[in-house]
């Protein structure tokens, strides 16, 4: 399958690291609030990758038989599913929005491209 031509707005988790090491903007969208629960905070948040001429695609999950080959949007749950993500990648902070409808956005740094690897 041909991602760029069947699926131009989404990106599978391998291409949105490697778009991001390439140049674009991770951005972090909050769709529902975050609240404290215990130690932790829960909430609503997806990401994007955004290019420097303003092309976005959605992190959605890999295809499997369990979902039928659905595309769905990744939705993560707890701040430190969204701050894992993104330290995974190779940046060294995380700016999370906390309220519905925030969002913010992250480009790696010569700094944070050296750590990765």
């Amino acid at each position: 399958m041909n991602w760029d031509i069947e699926a131009p707005n989404v990106v599978t988790e391998a291409r949105f690291r490697e778009l991001v090491e390439s140049g674009y903007s991770a951005e972090i969208l909050c769709q529902e609030s975050a609240h404290k629960k215990g130690p932790s905070y829960y909430g609503v948040w997806i990401m994007r990758v955004v290019s420097d001429e303003g092309v976005e695609k959605l992190l959605v999950t890999a295809r499997t038989r369990t979902t039928y080959n659905d595309i769905k949007i990744r939705e993560f749950k707890t701040i430190t599913g969204v701050v894992s993500f993104l330290t995974g990648i190779g940046f060294s902070h995380a700016d999370v929005p906390l309220e519905e409808g925030q969002r913010t956005t992250h480009k790696l740094s010569a700094t944070d491209k050296g750590g990765s690897k």
